[in-house]
């Protein structure tokens, strides 16, 4: 038995009642809200529906249906069962679900809310490859009712750790952010007509190399890809408009060093590859003559476009190939190509040493969050125990040290 345990487990010596969610919570689903009746209603208040990008909002009507503390679910597909607690005026979509205590006197909502965020996922079923958490299972799933006072410290505790955590990575993104806008303004000025031209009159003894502007199709032949399904299996690895797949075949569509463009999707997500693969028909490759322009470089010059506002469906990004042809480019020799991609390589590894360092950094702190996360909610339902005053006193001294560490 570990130091938590022994000292949450002298509180509840007679055991911890358990009840049915569905018991002593209403549960309940939202409404159809198609895509249509969003542009039509825009407004104010959020709605939230079965995925976790932007919290769950898929948009804003002029209406709402829920105004108030209550707890939400994810109820179909990939995120099913991931849990939110929602505060004020919104409405949730009928892929989506709604939870709130029957009587605020005999169970804290926060509560209800930490106590699904680890139990739900494991209901989850997986059905036609289709996941899903319908009500009247969550209605079943069974919960522990301490006394109101041991749920408040519990929330207390959970909520001044997820503070800790929330600010932690809000920091650490910032900083990560200002990594980024470095970057960027170092890549903007070397990929600059202005830079190149400048550059190119100090080499060689102050000749002046030409820089061309020409469109994209006179260099570079930009390919769509294929359906993998009729591949065998292999080493290979599949990309799409999100990146690799994590499918491996047995044959690849190209195999020398490549950029890869998303076609629909997330097409500002681009790719550079030395390694063979194979591509699905959701991304082009591009087959590049090296003679007049690195693949690399070609790949720098791609991330510093404005991709997206060459988008040709207003509602769902996507790009086509005709577009991509006639897209110009300002082209130094490929002794200056080389002096650019070097130094834009180096500022890529600095980058990319920051972005390990600080996503660590935060994974620890949610490790120790869910570690007193799981352990505050662990409710033995033969001897029952809650959280002590000592406990919480361990627990504050905790989050201090981390705080000056």
């Amino acid at each position: 038995m570990n130091k938590i345990e022994k000292l949450i487990k002298e509180f509840c010596p007679n055991g911890v009642e358990w009840k049915k969610l569905g018991e002593v919570c209403e549960i309940k689903r939202g409404r159809v809200i198609s895509k249509q009746y969003l542009e039509i209603h825009q407004g104010e208040y959020p709605v939230y529906s079965s995925q976790t990008r932007d919290n769950g909002k898929i948009g804003s009507i002029n209406t709402y249906d829920f105004d108030g503390e209550y707890v939400t679910w994810t109820t179909d597909g990939a995120y099913a069962g991931t849990i939110f607690y929602r505060s004020g005026k919104f409405s949730i979509t009928n892929i989506c679900g709604l939870i709130f205590p029957k009587d605020k006197n005999i169970l804290n909502l926060k509560f209800v809310f930490y106590w699904l965020q680890i139990t739900t996922k494991k209901y989850v079923k997986d059905g036609s490859g289709n996941p899903k958490l319908m009500s009247n299972v969550m209605g079943n799933i069974t919960i522990p009712i301490p006394s109101l006072k041991t749920q408040e410290k519990i929330v207390k505790i959970l909520d001044n750790f997820t503070k800790y955590v929330t600010e932690l990575q809000a920091e650490l993104q910032a900083e990560l952010q200002a990594r980024n806008k470095q970057y960027n303004y170092y890549r903007d000025m070397l990929l600059s007509e202005d830079y190149l031209n400048k550059i190119s009159e100090k080499l060689k003894n102050q000749t002046k190399y030409e820089i061309y502007c020409i469109e994209l199709e006179e260099i570079i032949k930009i390919k769509n890809g294929k359906d993998w399904k009729l591949l065998g299996k292999g080493n290979v690895p599949v990309y799409g408009s999100g990146g690799e797949m994590g499918i491996f075949v047995d044959k690849y569509s190209y195999n020398k060093p490549t950029v890869l463009i998303p076609r629909k999707g997330s097409i500002e997500n681009i790719f550079y590859l030395e390694e063979p693969f194979w591509n699905v028909d959701t991304i082009f490759y591009t087959e590049i003559n090296e003679e007049k322009i690195l693949p690399k470089y070609f790949y720098y010059f791609m991330q510093n476009c404005n991709i997206a506002a060459l988008s040709t469906n207003p509602t769902r990004p996507s790009i086509t190939q005709s577009i991509l042809n006639k897209l110009k480019i300002s082209l130094p020799p490929i002794e200056i190509q080389n002096k650019i991609v070097k130094i834009l390589d180096r500022f890529q590894e600095l980058l990319s040493d920051t972005k390990g360092l600080l996503p660590l950094e935060i994974e620890q702190r949610r490790k120790q969050y869910e570690y007193y996360r799981e352990k505050l909610l662990t409710f033995d339902k033969e001897e029952g125990y809650a959280l002590s005053t000592a406990q919480h006193s361990t627990a504050q001294h905790s989050t201090a040290q981390h705080s000056t560490a």
